[in-house]
């Protein structure tokens, strides 16, 4: 298996020309890889170009609603029998969207596990928390399950809306005179906000606790309590201060998470990195933000969509 640098050398060999090919080639031939080392399992790799294009529009890099047709298109035909992994790169994104994916993975799979190179965090942590199995390397991590809402035209953490509106209360109800202090902030977010922030939060915790408890920990005794004692820490804003926290394979499995190293089985590590680097070079040199992609050569891409200058401009 290559590695960055010898990928890079070989790509930069590569006539111009004939570079859209070679990355289609290896995308391919990484997927196939991956599949046979997964005891011929179907193989999905989801990535985001959120780390090489971050200027980008944040629908173009997020999970969202569109992504079904991805996956759709990706399990046409497909043997679904054979179990799948799923190699998941992505920050985050819609909230609600992780549920319309995993209702139609989950259809489709008796078995899912889920392989994180490097990042999946908030809704794609949602997402590898319905799995059978994650496997993690190092470098690894998922993040906390906390919504962001939209408010005055930017996002803000549900926690922190609702962290911001209990330090007020607890503020005023202390000495009045701390009323005119939190009186823009909450004039300026609404109680509308507050509830929808307390709703997300709820769907959020509850979604992810259901997964776990009918997946992960299916047929455990204690399953329901883990389940929900999971749910709860990733999205507790006592447990994580901030949205981007990280949250490695240890601090995983110390909440009984099912929890595969990847340097564990060295083959499917290197297999696993260069699958994330063909992809890396994919969105470095092409229009593609977004890819769902599959063994037998199946791709589901989404390109950034620039703006033409008018006749004669610049």
């Amino acid at each position: 298996m290559a590695s960055w640098i010898e990928l890079v050398k070989e790509f930069n060999d590569v006539p111009n020309q004939n570079k859209g090919t070679w990355l289609e080639a290896k995308l391919e031939e990484a997927l196939n890889q991956l599949s046979g080392l997964t005891n011929n399992s179907n193989v999905i790799i989801y990535g985001s170009a959120y780390l090489q294009k971050p200027a980008s529009q944040p629908i173009n890099l997020q999970i969202a609603a569109e992504d079904i047709n991805g996956f759709m298109s990706a399990l046409h035909g497909m043997d679904c029998s054979k179990g799948l992994t799923l190699v998941l790169h992505s920050p985050g994104g819609i909230s609600n969207a992780p549920e319309t994916i995993v209702s139609y993975l989950r259809s489709k799979f008796g078995y899912i596990q889920t392989i994180i190179p490097t990042f999946a965090m908030s809704a794609a942590t949602m997402v590898a928390l319905s799995s059978d199995l994650i496997v993690m390397g190092r470098q690894s991590q998922m993040g906390p399950i906390d919504p962001q809402m939209p408010a005055n035209g930017r996002t803000f953490s549900a926690l922190a809306i609702l962290d911001q509106f209990k330090e007020a209360e607890k503020k005023i109800l202390e000495d009045k005179g701390y009323a005119h202090v939190y009186a823009p902030m909450i004039s300026s977010l609404g109680p509308a906000l507050l509830q929808e922030s307390k709703r997300a939060i709820e769907y959020g915790r509850s979604t992810v606790a259901k997964w776990l408890e009918t997946f992960m920990f299916k047929g455990q005794e204690d399953a329901s309590a883990k389940a929900a004692k999971v749910a709860e820490h990733f999205s507790s804003s006592k447990d994580n201060t901030n949205h981007g926290r990280r949250i490695d394979r240890d601090e995983a499995r110390s909440f009984s998470l099912n929890i595969q190293d990847l340097e564990s089985d060295q083959p499917l590590q290197e297999s696993t990195l260069t699958l994330y680097h063909v992809m890396t070079l994919l969105f470095l040199h092409t229009p593609t933000v977004k890819i769902i992609a599959t063994q037998g050569n199946k791709k589901w891409l989404k390109n950034e969509m620039r703006m033409q200058p008018p006749p004669g401009g610049k």
